[in-house]
């Protein structure tokens, strides 16, 4: 798959095009070490894929990446240069949106209460709900979502695979610069998995960075641009997606190395 390519990076995005980089990245909790100095770089407007086994640190390098977890030792860069994350509001500041399994949605409200919740505009102390419906049904249609009958059903009522679009679509109304998503398709059906694979290819098509956790090398192999793969809490490659095959995808993500070249 090629995305973005003849799309300048934008200002205070590095030359090669780095958005995210992450170097010596160590954590531990108590006597485990989740994370033995991580290097890994992800671009603008790719879709970089992380994967690896039950265990190999997956969970705690996108929860450090969000600023839940500080990490014990190491640094990371954005846009080029050095920042240090306290919190989740610092990580959402620079604009990085992790979208996670529950995806954080409230089934109790409506798709425009979803993605405007938090950030509600307001016309003379009143919430402008003309605006919000506006806005939230052109994000939605700049992301080819067709399925949903009216922005005004309530969650409860959507498929896994538009919730994941309502999830993605409130992403971009927040500017999102990196989406990470972890196991965006996990126990969909077929046509909501294409669905939410085509949501990560427009993302990337807008020259948004993606990072994909996910088991499914099917679906990693339809939408990355690059490979990282952990094993026992090591970066032990990363690489174009187009240098590996699922044989030897699979041997690094259970032996960390590989008997032969893909």
């Amino acid at each position: 798959m090629s995305i973005s390519e003849d799309l300048p990076a934008p200002a205070g995005v590095q030359s090669d095009g780095t958005l995210l980089s992450l170097r010596g990245i160590t954590k531990t909790f108590g006597p485990v070490r989740a994370l033995t100095d991580v290097d890994m770089d992800v671009q603008y407007g790719k879709v970089t894929a992380l994967i690896g086994d039950n265990g190999a640190g997956k969970s705690s390098l996108i929860k450090t990446v969000s600023g839940l977890w500080p990490p014990d030792s190491g640094s990371i860069s954005w846009e080029g240069r050095e920042v240090h994350l306290h919190g989740p509001r610092d990580s959402e500041a620079l604009g990085v949106t992790t979208i996670y399994q529950d995806l954080a949605l409230c089934d109790n409200l409506d798709i425009v209460q979803n993605m405007f919740l938090g950030h509600e505009p307001v016309s003379h102390g009143m919430l402008d709900e003309s605006t919000m419906e506006i806005k939230a049904r052109e994000t939605l249609t700049e992301l080819n979502v067709v399925t949903v009958r009216s922005v005004r059903q309530l969650v409860a009522s959507l498929s896994g695979g538009q919730r994941q679009s309502v999830a993605v679509a409130k992403a971009v109304m927040s500017n999102a610069k990196l989406v990470i998503m972890d196991e965006p398709t996990a126990a969909l059906g077929v046509a909501q998995t294409t669905m939410v694979l085509d949501l990560i290819k427009r993302l990337a098509s807008r020259g948004v960075a993606v990072l994909v956790i996910s088991h499914n090398l099917n679906d990693i192999f339809e939408v990355a641009d690059r490979i990282a793969v952990l094993y026992l809490g090591r970066l032990v490659v990363e690489a174009p997606a187009s240098e590996f095959d699922r044989q030897s995808a699979v041997e690094y993500m259970t032996t960390g190395t590989v008997a032969r070249a893909a």
